[in-house]
């Protein structure tokens, strides 16, 4: 069963695996803990000789809110996942890790090697009992608000009963991070109509079908629902939600770039963007991957927060952020409750 009272409500973060190195982890546990005075203690996980210095620079003082755990080693994104695991023992990726597997920590926070870290989780804290695959969810913007895509990645090669976990584990996150009491759930699919779509889809969409009770399932949905206001979790395996997301990242940075471009091409359009400098700073806001920060990889006796590599102060702040509203909420123990519900109905007879 898990838990998460006592020291577990730490916050680890993997200080040292990020594009950006350890200088932007501590300036972004400063605004952290200067923005959000209720957030739970932090543990920087590194090497001390770095962080020591960087932690005094950043006019921060070690506390009962910050405290650095030694480890001597990184895994770099160059590293090959397994073999870095094994060669590197006390690295600040598996140190933190295993701060959450010995009940020190409650979350780890990484910037680091997405390969290593979803290795590491899944082999160091293994899955959540009825639970047999991870699932990355990615908060994304769309029409009137943001909805949850899961799986961004975790599982390319998911069965049935893994898109029925999904749709719990993206629905619990949905609730915490976006405070949706009963979010709509869809999934991913080439149509709408009964038929249509894959055999895991048919499957799929029949077995969700039979957990009703346990989310609100609106059906199968098409791409061009995805961004209007039609469901908050969108439910598709980590081969296409890849896919999905880093498309969509893609096209936020190509829109942008081609729209500044644009307003460029004379003085009349320069003018007519200082004038909208307001809105286009709010649109920007509304559709910048930085805004909630990190992936969790949900489905591990643990919680897991990945953020991107190439995470800057502000990203990695609010993937601290994520991580304390994870805890907060006591988000593993609903999960762990719905799913040995949903593996019990799907057990039972389709039509008994």
């Amino acid at each position: 069963m898990v838990t998460t009272s006592g020291a577990t409500g730490r916050i680890a973060v993997d200080a040292m695996g990020g594009d950006l190195g350890p200088t932007e982890v501590v300036a972004a546990v400063k605004l952290a803990l200067n923005q959000y005075p209720a957030l739970n203690p932090i543990i920087l996980v590194g090497d001390e000789a770095v962080l020591g210095p960087l932690v005094s620079q950043a006019g921060l003082n070690r506390s009962h809110r910050l405290t650095v755990h030694h480890a001597s080693e990184v895994i770099t994104m160059a590293d090959k996942p397994l073999n870095a695991l094994k060669r590197k023992k006390d690295s600040s990726m598996v140190r933190a890790i295993e701060l959450v597997k010995n009940g020190a920590a409650g979350v780890v926070v990484s910037c680091g090697n997405t390969g290593a870290l979803m290795a590491g989780g899944t082999l160091r804290l293994r899955m959540m009992e009825g639970i047999s695959r991870p699932a990355l969810a990615a908060i994304c913007p769309r029409e009137g608000g943001q909805f949850v895509l899961i799986d961004a990645g975790a599982n390319p090669d998911a069965k049935a009963e893994h898109l029925v976990h999904n749709a719990i584990l993206g629905s619990h996150y949905c609730r915490v991070m976006l405070g949706i009491r009963a979010p709509k759930v869809g999934l991913m699919n080439i149509g709408t109509e009964e038929g249509k779509g894959n055999v895991l889809i048919t499957e799929t969409n029949d077995l969700l079908r039979r957990v009703g009770s346990l989310i609100n399932y609106a059906g199968p949905i098409e791409g061009f629902h995805v961004f209007e206001e039609h469901v908050d979790v969108v439910v598709c395996d980590g081969f296409v939600g890849n896919i999905m997301i880093k498309s969509w990242e893609s096209l936020v940075k190509f829109f942008s770039s081609m729209l500044k471009e644009e307003l460029q091409a004379n003085p009349m359009r320069a003018t007519g963007a200082l004038l909208s400098k307001g809105a286009f700073n709010a649109l920007k806001e509304r559709i910048n991957p930085e805004r909630y920060g990190g992936a969790p990889l949900l489905g591990l006796n643990g919680n897991v927060l990945k953020a991107h590599g190439s995470s800057n102060r502000r990203a990695i702040k609010s993937a601290l952020h994520a991580a304390n509203e994870i805890l907060k909420a006591d988000m593993n123990q609903h999960i762990e409750a719905d799913i040995t519900r949903a593996n019990e109905l799907l057990s039972q007879p389709a039509f008994g």
